[in-house]
């Protein structure tokens, strides 16, 4: 691509835009830096400092915003490792969790960095330091400054694992001039449903074939083995159950099931890993609200006796999935739409999971078709959690392991878009 490139007048009025971030940007960061939502080491690199020096050799630069969505990366970072040894990585994702939780288990040959705000001037610093030879983005959110000044300089785009339900095209549709810009820019867009291929088209992609999604492809999360073998002996004698990346309306739903089998026998014990690791002071009063005894990992507490374990600390879902026969997958009893259920998947885990799976639907569909998660509602999870759930864990696990090794046909077309094969 090229300066003379044409672009749209919607798409020329959001990078002039763009050229007003420098104003606003440090007074924004250290604001941020005071509640603790930028690393104070590292939050130069959202003004496109580099804060590490790039490698020697062929770079492919892969974008994802959220943890959820950097992780799902793995997956496609082993299967272009596996096809060209020589190629090295960057990944850059925009929140602070993102980058503690990825760096602490790297994959091979890769950095990470924090994308820069989409300022030309931040984002000229980025790509002279770094000069990758190919940009993978995944999901949705898309950068207008970043995804032209990377076009511009002749670095090939691909757009993967996209996805965009109908909520999230509604708020685009008044942008279409702009995505039709953007979308243009990609060589290869590939999508995680119909659904989402038909949004994109809607919006002015062409060409979007499917894929899947790559959380089911993604390796399982890692553990800290001393941690392991220290909480699985903290939880001798009781029955884990999980619920995953929570919000306020499925703790409503899991505090009231455990209410009801509290008696049982078997000691229940209700692990809640809440999304935002901020909340579990309310949690705790919330739980000792309804008369449940509570403690909290993030103050160094054990489960000892107590009906909840609030588990809010993060990088350590790997450790709950692994000693948890049962997992509640968060997000589904609320306006969030579901979370990704091929974590516990991997590790053997039994996915149970509420009505509400938008973000997620054909995932859900997948697994629930094939007897390898199932539905519950307020009335049905008491029963669900003390039930035989070995067979539904086992079947989750065969779709995830059969997932694995899926994405090389992609990583072969992304290396010769990037003149990489």
């Amino acid at each position: 691509m090229t300066q003379s490139d044409p672009i749209g007048l919607l798409t020329r009025v959001c990078l002039l835009a763009t050229r007003a971030i420098p104003l606003l940007a440090l007074p924004v960061l250290w604001r941020r830096l005071a509640r603790g939502k930028e690393d104070p080491d590292r939050w130069r690199e959202k003004l496109g400092v580099p804060g590490l020096p790039r490698p020697e050799g062929r770079l492919i630069w892969l974008h994802a915003v959220g943890l959820g969505e950097v992780m799902a990366l793995r997956g496609l970072i082993a299967a272009l490792a596996d096809l060209a040894p020589d190629v090295e990585f960057l990944v850059t994702s925009s929140s602070r969790g993102s980058a503690r939780v990825f760096g602490a288990a790297l994959p091979d040959r890769c950095r990470h960095q924090f994308l820069p705000l989409d300022a030309p001037g931040y984002l000229a610093r980025f790509l002279d330091h770094w000069r990758p030879d190919l940009s993978v983005w995944s999901e949705q959110d898309l950068w207008p400054g970043a995804v032209i000044a990377t076009a511009r300089r002749g670095i090939p785009l691909a757009l993967v694992n996209a996805r965009m339900n109908t909520d999230a095209l509604k708020r685009r549709q008044r942008w279409r001039g702009l995505y039709v810009d953007l979308f243009a820019r990609f060589g290869l867009i590939v999508a995680q449903d119909p659904e989402s291929a038909a949004h994109m088209a809607a919006l002015g992609a062409t060409g979007v074939r499917l894929t899947g999604a790559f959380k089911a492809a993604a390796p399982p999360l890692t553990a800290d083995p001393v941690a392991l073998e220290q909480v699985r002996a903290a939880l001798a004698g009781r029955l884990p159950l999980l619920l995953a990346s929570s919000h306020a309306e499925d703790e409503a739903v899991a505090l009231q099931a455990l209410r009801q089998i509290a008696g049982d026998p078997r000691q229940a014990l209700l692990l809640i890993a809440p999304r935002g690791q901020l909340r579990g002071a309310e949690i705790a009063e919330k739980a000792e609200s309804l008369g449940l005894t509570t403690a909290r990992r993030s103050a160094g507490q054990g489960p000892g006796g107590a009906d909840v374990w609030i588990v809010d600390t993060l990088g350590e879902m790997g450790l709950w999935y692994r000693l948890c026969p049962v997992s509640l997958i968060g997000g589904t009893f609320g306006p969030t739409e579901g979370h990704n259920p091929w974590e516990p998947a991997a590790l053997g885990s039994a996915i149970l999971h509420g009505p509400r799976v938008a973000n997620f639907a054909a995932d859900y569909a997948t697994l629930d078709a094939a007897g390898a998660a199932r539905l519950v509602n307020a009335d049905t999870l008491a029963a669900a959690f003390l039930s035989d759930l070995a067979p539904v864990a086992a079947k989750a696990q065969n779709l995830s392991c059969a997932a694995k090794g899926s994405l090389a046909p992609l990583a072969a077309e992304l290396l010769a878009l990037g003149g990489l094969a």
